[in-house]
């Protein structure tokens, strides 16, 4: 099977794809070298690394950068695209076949815009459509970001109804936590539903129970790495002991670059 076809079967399992999102290269590796068979990236790790802001449409080559090296990983990648970089279908659909031709996997493409308000449903839709027309093995996860804005949680089932009939291989509906929310949503849709780890919110058990087959990290990973580094720092300042476990540099060299 190609990669392509690899992430599309992890969907499909016994047990739900726990999906860990990267922001680099470097992070990307250790995580495929602990053994996830498919990694993601998260924008906000992508923005920040970068010194720029998530979700204003605005870190397009970063995550083409970013993406022509995860390619180089020995699983399949899917690289989150906030809402497309443009709200032209056909340029949308030109950067998404980009990112095919380099051996991406799957993409995620979010409804939300600014944090603010939401796309209309029927130009998702056409996004999605362009996408699925330019590209049509890649794995295309539609994420309706209703609750994740707060707004309009009763149009979740319709926009993610909308989204599947226009193509999409999967259905995203970050912030959503309520377990009969999630069973209701999963009940109604017909492809894999991705819920977002939380926390404070249903196990990876519960939410295997109720059906979701997709649990990713979002941003989670990149911000306890940054706690980590700090919590590193200042223990070297205030001559405290530095946490175990760190990897020594010739662990990272040998992970990142095996053939040097």
């Amino acid at each position: 099977m190609t990669r392509t076809q690899t992430f599309h079967a992890l969907h499909h399992r016994a047990e739900p794809l726990v999906l860990p999102n990267a922001w680099d290269f470097g992070s990307a590796a250790l995580l495929a070298a602990e053994g996830f068979p498919a990694i993601g990236t998260t924008s906000l790790g992508v923005a920040a690394a970068a010194g720029l802001a998530d979700g204003a449409g605005v870190t397009g080559e970063e995550t083409l950068a970013l993406a022509r090296r995860l390619a180089r990983l020995p699983v399949p990648v899917t690289v989150d695209i906030e809402g497309g970089f443009s709200d032209c279908p056909a340029t949308v659909a030109e950067y998404v076949g980009r990112l095919a031709e380099f051996g991406i996997a799957g993409v995620n493409l979010e409804d939300g815009r600014a944090d603010t308000a939401l796309a209309g449903p029927e130009h998702q839709a056409e996004l999605i459509s362009a996408i699925k027309a330019r590209s049509p093995e890649l794995f295309v996860n539609a994420r309706v970001d209703t609750y994740w804005l707060n707004l309009e949680h009763g149009a979740t089932l319709a926009r993610a109804e909308r989204y599947t009939a226009a193509g999409a291989d999967g259905i995203f509906v970050p912030g959503l936590t309520d377990p009969d929310d999630i069973g209701r949503i999963v009940t109604a849709i017909p492809v894999p539903v991705n819920i977002l780890y939380s926390t404070t919110g249903p196990s990876i058990a519960t939410l295997a129970e109720l059906g979701v087959r997709r649990i990713s990290t979002g941003s989670l990973l990149y911000r306890a790495a940054l706690a980590a580094a700090v919590d590193v720092a200042r223990a070297v300042r205030d001559s405290t002991p530095v946490t175990t476990g760190v990897p020594s540099y010739r662990e990272i060299r040998t992970i990142t670059h095996p053939d040097s």
